[in-house]
């Protein structure tokens, strides 16, 4: 067993693909895939589940993963040591939802990359079951993703509060519902609504907040920077945690403002969550600090829930 097998099993994990894995890694798919085959029966196990559309980690793959994460990660400390710019140092994977992060994401990536000029950072953008699911199996460093008050948060992960928010209703400032100092749900249901897809944390408030009732004429789409330039456009309103709005593009262009929700007092969390593990590439970690220095700045809180 090499080394290199277990770093091409974790890359094809984290990509999703034997073909961008042998991109990334400048091999060709079929000696990429004769070495993990390689692997496959020096172990007797199946890493992967080889179909037309790709391959993906099997059942088996997946219960072995934390344990070929472990061996990665004493080789990366030991490359580290010797003073090596080793593997986890050159990229850093970031799942996230769409609908909270463009005001806090985009700094802390500008900070990190001036502290680690050599180090890739990739963004994802995905909802957060995929999100959880891509942690689990490694795909992912870390994630940020929503949460209503109350909501149970996952085991198997370490979550640290960065932001809290409230829901409010997002419009353009010529919209007669900017002229409002809050606007209610029959209000809402009077204008064309931009809704999240379901699988969206704002796709539950919003089912939630009207209660069966039906707006006007609705939308549907998959994540709140598309929302947010739907509503730049003059096509309706959508609803977004505040933070995800606050300080936006858009929003310091004026051309999106925001009102609260009449009477509502729900609360909405955005989480920075990775896998429990013994240890954490140092880039990974360096990225998560970033994130919570950025989320003190934005005047939120980095205490666990």
């Amino acid at each position: 067993m090499r080394t290199e097998q277990l770093e091409y099993i974790a890359a094809v994990t984290r990509l999703g693909s034997l073909r961008r894995a042998a991109e990334e890694l400048r091999l060709s798919q079929p000696g990429l895939s004769e070495t993990v085959r390689n692997l496959e029966r020096e172990l007797g196990v199946d890493l992967l589940e080889r179909k037309r559309s790709g391959a993906t980690m099997s059942a088996e793959g997946r219960e072995l993963l934390p344990y070929i994460a472990q061996v990665l990660e004493a080789v990366d400390r030991l490359r580290a040591a010797a003073g090596e710019q080793h593997r986890t140092s050159r990229m850093v994977r970031v799942g996230t939802v769409n609908a909270a992060t463009v005001p806090l994401l985009v700094p802390a990536v500008r900070e990190f990359r001036a502290a680690h000029p050599v180090t890739q950072v990739e963004v994802v953008g995905a909802q957060q079951a995929e999100i959880h699911r891509a942690l689990a199996e490694g795909g992912f460093d870390l994630g940020l993703v929503n949460h209503l008050d109350g909501d149970d948060v996952p085991a198997g992960f370490e979550s640290t509060r960065l932001l809290r928010g409230r829901p409010v209703v997002c419009v353009r400032p010529d919209s007669a519902l900017a002229s409002r100092d809050a606007v209610s749900v029959d209000d809402l249901l009077a204008e064309p609504l931009i809704a999240m897809r379901t699988g969206y944390v704002m796709h539950r408030y919003v089912h939630r907040l009207l209660a069966g009732r039906d707006p006007l004429f609705s939308y549907s789409t998959d994540g709140a920077e598309m929302g947010k330039l739907m509503v730049a456009e003059g096509l309706g309103a959508t609803v977004l945690p505040d933070f995800s709005v606050i300080g936006d593009p858009l929003e310091r262009l004026g051309t999106i403002t925001y009102r609260p929700i009449t009477g509502d007092t729900t609360r909405v969390l955005l989480m920075l969550q990775r896998r429990k593990a013994e240890s954490v590439p140092r880039a990974a970690q360096d990225l998560h600090d970033v994130f919570v220095r950025r989320a003190r700045e934005l005047g939120g809180t980095s205490a666990d829930p």
